[in-house]
């Protein structure tokens, strides 16, 4: 039920602080999921399908655009900064559908000038021809799903490619145009060694990505690694691999600038910043997430029917929920985000994105500075380097 904003004054740590309308809207970007995956992997939680022989690619199409009519009223006018397609595989789509999506979501929200579009892409999925025609349609940036370059950890992972077709796939993206691309790779996986996991990180940083997520295996529910674990390296080992991979990407100028996220200068991905620094984001597709602030203060999280056969059903809504955030939960939610960032954040973005007095925060602050998790910097909400180990811990101060 909807309420005056105002009317539910935020009380964290003693301070009191009603809330006021926004004095500006967030930037704004779009994501886009598209479900189906050639193979469900044993580890992934994420919304994915194993895909039919044909893919309903029109239908699908003409339902994300649908979707998006129904969420314009929340773009209030702005442009958008961000486009990711993500999923599931996107890069199992043609280029003509993708170029059909995209030319109907410019028609609907204008693009800014130096828009960034980023398309996941799985090794197993890439044609030369296909990418030549993506880069065609104005996508600028890959996300290739490699997670690992040896067989054995690829095979216990699920994965459909091989190592050599990883780096393939570096090689064939740069040849269809794209310059910044980034790789996602896992660490801590099966049976892995040290030297193992720097073994694949070293192999990722020779084919010269822009960017990297390099980040650790971990047993999600409602997976079968969650029902069917496997052997996963002792924790002293998972310390040895984290210490000793940052240094070697350090070393290589790959800054880190988020909790898994690594990038040579300039090119930090625009699209995920703006979920860190709590920025706005229309979600559509089968089970994609939103959130959407509006002039008068109100923050909305939403999310859309989950499975592909609903979510193409005429009778069935595309939105499956929408929740209004409290002023209680408006801190929490904040700072879940904007404290994976390595700097942290300006500490007046917590007024302009919340509508909150910073003020509210001061008690709970205190505290977190205290233990040593945040740092003593009055301009800036910035986790100490303990913090980022630990922020579950860091964050349970900001919870009302």
């Amino acid at each position: 039920m909807n309420h005056d904003p105002a009317a539910s004054p935020l009380i964290l740590g003693g301070a009191q602080a009603p809330r006021a309308a926004l004095p500006q809207l967030p930037p704004l970007a779009l994501y886009i999921h598209i479900p189906w995956c050639v193979r469900k992997c044993p580890y992934c939680d994420f919304n994915s399908h194993a895909a039919s022989p044909t893919l309903p690619e029109q239908e699908y199409v003409d339902a994300l655009l649908a979707d998006l009519d129904q969420d314009l009223p929340a773009a209030y006018g702005r442009e958008l900064s961000s486009i990711f397609f993500g999923g599931g595989t996107p890069s199992l789509f043609s280029a003509q559908a993708l170029g059909r999506l995209l030319a109907g979501v410019q028609q609907r929200i204008p693009f800014a000038g130096d828009i960034e579009i980023t398309l996941e892409a799985n090794p197993g999925t890439f044609e030369q021809e296909k990418f030549t025609a993506y880069r065609a349609l104005g996508i600028n940036r890959l996300s290739i799903g490699i997670q690992s370059f040896q067989e054995q950890k690829l095979e216990a992972l699920g994965r459909i490619h091989s190592g050599a077709e990883a780096v393939r796939a570096a090689d064939m993206a740069r040849q269809a145009g794209f310059d910044n691309f980034n790789l996602d790779l896992m660490h801590g996986l099966p049976d892995q060694s040290l030297e193992d996991a720097l073994g694949d990180l070293r192999q990722a940083i020779a084919m010269k990505p822009t960017h990297l997520s390099w980040y650790q295996l971990t047993l999600e529910p409602n997976t079968v690694f969650w029902s069917q674990p496997p052997t996963l390296p002792e924790d002293d080992i998972l310390w040895d691999i984290q210490e000793a991979g940052q240094a070697l990407l350090a070393e290589h100028g790959y800054a880190q600038y988020e909790v898994s996220a690594y990038a040579q200068p300039g090119h930090a991905a625009r699209h995920n910043l703006n979920y860190w620094s709590f920025g706005d984001f229309i979600g559509i597709g089968a089970g994609a997430h939103g959130k959407l602030s509006h002039p008068d203060g109100r923050i909305l999280r939403t999310w859309k029917t989950r499975l592909p056969k609903d979510y193409l059903n005429p009778a069935k809504p595309f939105k499956a929920g929408e929740k209004t955030l409290g002023n209680d939960e408006l801190p929490f939610e904040f700072l879940m985000n904007a404290l994976r960032l390595t700097d942290g954040v300006d500490a007046v973005l917590f007024a302009q994105r919340t509508g909150l007095d910073l003020a509210s925060l001061a008690e709970a602050r205190r505290q977190a500075e205290q233990s040593g998790l945040l740092q003593v910097e009055p301009s800036r909400l910035a986790a100490t380097p303990r913090g980022q180990l630990f922020l579950n811990d860091l964050l349970q101060y900001f919870l009302i």
